[in-house]
């Protein structure tokens, strides 16, 4: 059976898990690819994406990292 704290550990091992792999990845492409960071940026900005959009993307970003943030402080209090 299903408990909150049971379903919030899994999800904080969860953003754990993708943050890690994110923050790797990003690492290995900013050594690997052959431009610098403003390059790929600057390509990224001339998609010309709609707010919605870029804003729908810095929360799907900024959530992973707020909660494991917050949940592993709830866990340490």
């Amino acid at each position: 059976r299903w408990s909150l704290p049971m379903a919030m550990s899994i999800t904080h091992r969860g953003t754990g898990v993708a943050l890690s792999l994110g923050v790797s990845l990003f690492g290995l492409a900013a050594l690997l690819l052959p431009e610098p960071f403003p390059h790929y940026l600057a390509q990224v900005r001339a998609l010309s994406l709609g707010p919605a959009l870029l804003c729908s993307a810095k929360f799907l970003l900024a959530f992973p990292l707020s909660y494991h943030t917050w949940n592993g402080i709830r866990h340490l209090v």
